[in-house]
């Protein structure tokens, strides 16, 4: 399992720069290794939706230490495809979780709320 270095270092040989130039966005993408240590916490960052929340956040472009503006959604993709083999969706990842009653199994909120009259 490749790490944020490693995917910095990828983004280096892309577009030139630092790996610090990059580090901070594929370091977004595995932090949820965090919490959940293995492939399956990809399931979290590495689809489309992922990508586009990435660049959400830090924007479309980045300067590089060269001076070259580089796509984040480049950045993001590169990301996915080299964890992934290439960009799933949300749909592909949740396609392949099996239903357990936990999950669709709610509670009416009137028998947890007392309702405060007026």
């Amino acid at each position: 399992m490749a790490n944020a270095v490693i995917h910095a270092q990828s983004s280096v040989r892309h577009w030139g720069g630092q790996v610090e130039d990059y580090i901070k966005i594929h370091e977004w993408f595995d932090d949820t290794k965090s919490y959940f240590p293995d492939f399956r916490h990809r399931a979290l960052k590495h689809h489309s939706l992922g990508i586009k929340q990435c660049v959400e956040l830090f924007g479309s472009y980045i300067t590089n230490s060269d001076g070259k503006k580089v796509s984040v959604l480049a950045i993001g993709e590169q990301h996915v495809k080299e964890d992934c083999g290439f960009i799933p969706s949300v749909g592909d990842w949740l396609h392949w979780i099996k239903p357990q009653t936990f999950m669709f199994k709610a509670q009416k909120l009137s028998k947890n709320l007392k309702v405060v009259s007026q």
